[in-house]
């Protein structure tokens, strides 16, 4: 996660105890590649057997939304209000900051994020063929090419 700094509230939050019954929040951080997280997204489920949140925020930043203290009030206080006790939080970046269907096309791999292709979102490994030396090799191009 990079630079380790005492325990933020997002992370008091995650060690609490929850009950069965408790809205329970998750927190995960989206970016470009695995070093900056550009996006944190947070979410609210009322029970935690829900497979959709009751309650969504988004929040974008320039630098890493790991370690800024303002981006975590902002979720820690959202979560508060939405009468969230207990989270769960993802101990790295697992993914573009992109959407699927609104920012690039259904089924199709992020263009403005070539890191992510061909990798497992929750390791950072890269998965089947898109591990092979020719994909590392056109993975490399991409990047170079994207940061101009």
């Amino acid at each position: 996660m990079g630079t380790r700094l005492k325990p933020t509230a997002l992370e008091k939050m995650a060690r609490k105890p929850t009950k069965a019954s408790q809205r329970v929040g998750t927190v995960a951080f989206y970016g470009p590649d695995d070093k900056r997280a550009s996006k944190m997204v947070v979410a609210v489920f009322a029970n935690p057997d829900d497979e959709e949140p009751s309650a969504l925020e988004r929040w974008f930043t320039e630098g890493d939304a790991r370690g800024d203290h303002r981006l975590a009030r902002l979720a820690v206080d959202f979560l508060t209000r939405s009468g969230v006790h207990r989270i769960a939080m993802a101990d790295r970046i697992i993914g573009c900051p992109h959407e699927e269907g609104i920012d690039y096309p259904e089924g199709e791999s992020c263009p403005r994020c070539p890191f992510w292709v061909g990798r497992d979102r929750f390791t950072g490994e890269l998965m089947g063929e898109a591990s092979s030396p020719s994909a590392r090799r056109a993975e490399a191009l991409a990047m170079r090419l994207a940061k101009g």
